[in-house]
């Protein structure tokens, strides 16, 4: 059995799922559109810089849902879903998990975009095992805008695996191999912990990266 790891955005997705709800809830009218839009657009650019500050732009991108009622909240995700992530839904990506899937592989997403806007993605996806940033809940069970735990973010994607590893008593080591799938830099230090790290769809710096390594670099998304 190989153990099969996948970041979400850029990688299953040709699309950012966090920055696409963001969108998302200017066009259903749920925050302030352009003030919205701009600050959405400055995290995102921090992001792909590598210095985003994950807490800041937690609490931010939360806001827009998180003081609705649940259902409220729900039924938003997933017409988020239906509207703009399953037409994101390549065959090449799909083939791709569903190749671990059918070869009885240990398959996971792990992403640094938070489990209310993952949890259906990954659904759709058809994979078992989400590893995403976890809201911390009020006594009501509403979300914070704060992370819980460690984030699955840069270093922490090392972290929570790790964990996750111990909570089923499996090490790195139990599998003939260990595959991470991702797009970018922010990703290189579960990159450089795998056996066989995957640039997938790989932004410029992280081809390079790969290219200087000889690591493998799958393009999902490229029309032949």
């Amino acid at each position: 059995m190989n153990l099969a790891l996948f970041d979400l955005d850029g990688t299953l997705l040709p699309t950012d799922s966090d920055h696409a709800f963001g969108e998302f809830m200017v066009r259903i009218g749920w925050v302030d559109g352009q003030a919205w839009r701009d600050r959405n657009d400055h995290f995102y650019a921090q992001y792909q810089a590598g210095t985003l500050d994950l807490a800041e732009y937690l609490d931010f991108a939360t806001s827009a849902w998180r003081h609705r009622p649940p259902a409220e909240a729900d039924a938003a995700r997933e017409r988020f879903l239906q509207e703009v992530i399953q037409p994101q839904l390549h065959p090449q990506a799909r083939a791709l998990v569903d190749a671990h899937l059918g070869a009885g592989d240990l398959v996971a997403i792990v992403t640094a975009t938070n489990e209310f806007v993952t949890a259906p993605i990954a659904r759709a996806f058809g994979v078992p095992h989400l590893l995403a940033v976890q809201l911390e809940r009020d006594v009501q069970g509403r979300a914070t805008g704060r992370a819980r735990g460690v984030p699955t973010f840069r270093e922490g994607k090392v972290t929570r695996v790790e964990a996750w590893l111990r909570a089923q008593q499996r090490a790195w080591t139990d599998f003939d191999d260990v595959l991470f799938y991702s797009d970018s830099t922010n990703d290189l230090p579960l990159l450089e912990r795998v056996a066989t790290p995957v640039a997938t769809n790989p932004t410029p710096a992280l081809e390079a990266i790969a290219t200087e390594r000889g690591w493998r670099i799958l393009r999902l998304f490229e029309t032949p």
